[in-house]
């Protein structure tokens, strides 16, 4: 392939990415832009109306503090979240989008998001802070409002960033190329906002063979967030904290609607409620083992437990929890005949919002979801920052809330000047997922405009550099076309590895000893030591991955920045000498939570000497 031509992007401000933080980023960025007169380009590896964790739909929005009403404060939401997280959480950062979130949420509604609303006319929550939507097209909605506020001109899909640029200790823009056209694209930035997502596969799931790709998170989230952040040079915290969803199995359709608006329980195959059954269990969890709602980590560990036993499958009781709620009419034969087929679309729509491979595997399995109950299992680990997980870049907070120590000069941006981060990028602020990543986007460029207002950074570029990284960006397509001919089977070469065997060894590595599904989410020191050893291995071997084509050289890279995803992570594991998050992962040899590190475990990474440097932060409450 080639000749590859260089094109070259002059901007003020640089968003990457194309997902929720980045949408919100977009509206907010272009607002202040035009005020100053400064130019805001977006790149996105995919296309914006479904690019992202929101891709495909949800059926709910999971953050909504709803501040009017009076019944809930921002320090409400700020509590539930240090609770959820095991009192791993930066407080300023999680109520700081907690202030804001609400305001974006009625933007989705002026945008033409349909919320559920009840007879008369309030939005129709699935739990205290969600809402009911009617979601398959959310994404396409929140990404028309940021096409419009950017202009096609300056948005630029379908290019793969793997770099940042650099100029010193300032971040001046990034590297990448395009996955249809022989195009190497060079973006110049006064201001880089990071906004790629989180990882997925760099643990082996659960599904495979035929199954293979299907995963809770979205597949094409391949840790570039963390790996720009990292290689940038970037503080980054909470690389130990993973997070481990429970979902309908094989299919991972979501199991909020059921527990929270259907009101369903789970139960162990012998028909036991293991959160009634195993409260003694929490017992070792205080302070947070008798908190309200219970953490997630800990509801997951109640079920495992049931598993490790032999008492599993976990069944969601849809039959139950249906019927439970059509008995209120059963005295009315018509309406009860109403409110159960009422009901049995809002079970099927759930899914058909989101996680429409969940419907299909129910139709293929002939589930009545009214007559009998569904398997839920754990998933494999994830990396993500807005969700349920914490890992992200170590980011300033905002200067009215956050103590000294959190605050260096502009929300949102990372230790490295000029580099800002949001959504999934973006660590200890947990529990934002869609509303709040784009509230989160929206500060993070508003910070990056103030940021480029008022310093006004004069950048300088190394020609020699960048060439350099051209050269090494496409270096696997010219290892493949070198070697591919010397063996009858491509895929199997002494001068190379493929993506597709490299993302097998790295996912067997995570999975064995760094805590994945086939040893029930457990590891120990001795288990990590060795696989940071293996992984030593792998990272040399990367330098022989091979790509036939662009879109193998997307997913050269897309797996050399899980790599680093993952060595973040076992060494963040290591550090923390404890088991905080039972159900998202056990320290076999550390079996219990120690107060003692109630703090953050922050890192480092130096690209010139492949080193880390590991250190713990203070907790520090404002509330």
């Amino acid at each position: 392939m080639g000749p590859f031509e260089t094109v070259e992007i002059n901007t003020d401000l640089l968003i990457v990415g194309g997902g929720m933080a980045a949408c919100g980023a977009a509206v907010e960025a272009s607002y202040w832009a035009k005020k100053y007169g400064l130019k805001v380009t977006l790149v996105d590896k995919a296309a914006l109306d479904r690019s992202g964790a929101v891709a495909m739909g949800l059926s709910a929005i999971n953050q909504y503090v709803d501040l009017n009403s009076g019944k809930n404060t921002v320090q409400d939401y700020v509590n539930y979240v240090r609770n959820d997280l095991m009192g791993i959480t930066r407080e300023d950062l999680v109520a700081n989008i907690a202030r804001h979130v609400d305001s974006t949420v009625h933007l989705f509604e002026k945008w033409g998001l349909p919320i559920w609303k009840d007879e008369e006319g309030n939005y129709v929550h699935e739990g205290r802070w969600q809402l009911m939507i009617n979601g398959e097209s959310y994404k396409v909605v929140v990404a028309e409002a940021a096409k419009n506020a950017l202009g096609i001109e300056n948005i630029y899909e379908r290019v793969f960033i793997v770099e940042p640029l650099m100029d010193g200790d300032r971040c001046a823009g990034a590297v990448g190329f395009s996955v249809r056209e022989n195009k190497f694209y060079v973006f110049k930035a006064k201001a880089t906002l990071v906004a790629m997502g989180g990882a997925v596969h760099v643990f082996r799931p659960r599904s495979t063979g035929e199954g293979l790709g299907r995963a809770w998170y979205p597949p094409w989230n391949s840790g570039s967030s963390a790996y720009f952040t990292i290689i940038a040079g970037a503080e980054m915290t909470c690389q130990e904290v993973r997070f481990i969803p429970v979902r309908f199995k094989d299919a991972y359709g979501p199991v909020g609607a059921w527990f929270l608006l259907f009101k369903s329980r789970a139960t162990n195959a012998l028909g036991g409620d293991y959160m009634v059954e195993r409260t003694d269990e929490l017992e070792k969890w205080l302070p947070y083992g008798k908190v309200k709602p219970i953490p997630a980590n800990l509801r997951n560990w109640l079920g495992m437990l049931d598993v490790m036993e032999g008492k599993g499958p976990i069944y969601m009781r849809t039959e139950e929890a249906i019927q439970k709620l059509a008995d209120q009419y059963k005295d009315d034969p018509k309406a009860y005949k109403k409110k159960m087929k009422e009901l049995e679309e809002e079970a099927w729509e759930d899914f058909l919002d989101m996680t429409i491979s969940q419907a299909i595997l129910w139709a293929a399995t002939n589930t009545f979801p009214e007559q009998a109950p569904s398997e839920i299992a754990a998933a494999e680990p994830y990396f993500i920052g807005s969700h349920s997980g914490a890992s992200g870049a170590w980011v300033s907070g905002p200067k009215d809330l956050a103590p000294p120590e959190y605050f260096w000069g502009y929300p949102n941006m990372s230790t490295v000047k000029g580099l800002f981060c949001a959504g999934d990028a973006s660590g200890a602020s947990s529990h934002k997922f869609s509303s709040g990543s784009h509230a989160e986007g929206r500060i993070a460029a508003k910070g990056a405009i103030e940021y480029i207002v008022k310093e006004n950074p004069q950048l300088n570029y190394d020609a020699n550099q960048i060439e350099e990284l051209k050269k090494r960006i496409y270096k696997p397509l010219e290892i493949y076309e070198a070697h591919y001919k010397e063996t009858t089977d491509p895929d199997i070469n002494p001068n190379y590895i493929r993506p597709k065997m490299f993302m097998f060894r790295l996912q067997k590595i995570m999975d064995e000893y760094a805590g994945g599904v086939s040893s029930q989410f457990k590891t120990s020191k001795t288990l990590l030591e060795k696989g940071l050893q293996l992984l030593k291995f792998l990272k040399e071997d990367s330098e022989k991955l091979a790509a036939a084509d662009l879109h193998e050289l997307m997913r050269c890279w897309e797996n050399i920045h899980r790599m680093y995803q993952a060595e973040a992570h076992m060494r963040a594991i290591l550090f923390r000498e404890e088991t905080r998050w039972p159900g998202y992962y056990f320290r076999a040899d550390k079996p219990n939570l120690d107060p003692n590190w109630e703090k953050f475990v922050n890192m480092t990474y130096d690209r010139k000497t492949d080193t880390w440097n590991i250190f713990t932060r203070d907790i520090i409450h404002i509330f």
